[in-house]
């Protein structure tokens, strides 16, 4: 007879003699800068939009940290798709309407955002639209790039007129820091600054800014200019509608860098068509990404696609901030910027 081999079973080793499994940070949409997540497994989408519902709960399965994006709604089935390993939700933004509070708070987890970095970006492009509305320039660029340009020949002076911006009042709505820093702004064309907020602000009403604290109402009625700073709760949502959008004088400007839908954009759209005021800008947008069809054939409405931070430099440091709340809290620390 031959001699026959046994081969020997490695004997699985116990769970417990196994190095640990990494943690898993999902990161749900490219993010600029650097990416310092020592020690975690990171899982990045890597397209260039986001998941549908079901690739996104799949995507975040078993993690331990996901950063969030406001496209990203963040709610009990995507809280129970991650599973009972999730520890946080770090969000990629200051506002966190597109997080379910209680539901996370409901499975102990924990939610950040990233204050201040959006301020000095959000603040600037809040003026962009201000600037551009004022001075038509949307419709002057068109128009420059037009053949009616060189076939119209050089323009009169009574063409393309705008509104000025010296010496008139800016209507804050919402007194929190991108709301503190677009006042600011406003000293340079010498503007009087009245401030709508639930309670005193006295940053406001102390020097530089030496603003006044109005109701909404007195606010639109005496502003030329309105920007839009609250964030988005049951009490603001369709804040701005047509009974006090007919308040506002007829050259004055809207603009709106927070979220959609404060304001009515059907009223919106029904007052610019006719005139009623002079013009709005609009970086969000109340069924964001869609934009009500009636806004875009206007003219004096100026619309950019939700890019209120998006500078380099700040989109880099709100990139710092939400993986130094992740790493406080797969450190066991408390996160810097915690909400809830």
């Amino acid at each position: 007879m031959g001699n026959s081999t046994r081969v020997a079973r490695a004997k699985p080793v116990p769970a417990y003699l196994l190095p640990p499994m990494p943690p898993i940070v999902a990161i749900c949409r490219r993010l600029p800068g650097t990416i310092a997540l020592p020690g975690a497994e990171v899982r990045q989408n890597a397209a260039d939009r986001a998941f549908t519902r079901d690739e996104l709960h799949a995507f975040v399965k078993g993690a331990a940290v996901l950063i969030t994006w406001v496209s990203e709604r963040v709610d009990a089935a995507l809280l129970d798709a991650a599973g009972p390993s999730l520890r946080a939700v770090c969000n990629f933004a200051v506002g966190t309407d597109n997080i379910d509070l209680p539901a996370c708070q409901q499975r102990g987890v924990l939610v950040t955002n990233t204050p201040d970095a959006v301020t000095e970006g959000t603040a600037d492009l809040a003026w962009t639209l201000i600037l551009a509305t004022a001075r038509r320039l949307v419709e002057a660029d068109r128009f420059a790039r037009s053949a009616d340009y060189p076939a119209r020949g050089p323009l009169g002076p009574d063409e393309f007129l705008g509104q000025d911006l010296t010496g008139r009042t800016l209507a804050i709505v919402g007194a929190g820091r991108i709301g503190y820093a677009v006042a600011l702004r406003s000293l340079g064309w010498g503007m009087r600054v009245l401030y709508v907020a639930r309670s005193r602000h006295t940053n406001f009403e102390l020097a530089p800014l030496a603003a006044r604290r109005v109701c909404l109402d007195d606010a639109l009625r005496e502003a030329d200019v309105v920007s839009i700073h609250t964030p988005l709760t049951p009490e603001t949502r369709g804040l701005i509608h047509a009974g006090n959008l007919a308040l506002m004088k007829p050259a004055a400007i809207l603009v709106n860098t927070a979220r959609g839908p404060i304001i009515d954009e059907a009223a919106l759209a029904a007052h610019l068509k006719a005139r009623r005021i002079w013009g709005a800008g609009l970086d969000v947008f109340e069924r964001e990404p869609i934009v009500h069809s009636d806004l875009l054939g206007l003219s004096n409405c100026v619309l950019t696609p939700h890019i209120g931070s998006g500078a380099i430099r700040f989109r880099a440091m709100m990139t710092d901030m939400a993986c130094a709340n992740a790493r406080a809290v797969l450190e066991g620390r408390e996160p810097p910027n915690r909400v809830v």
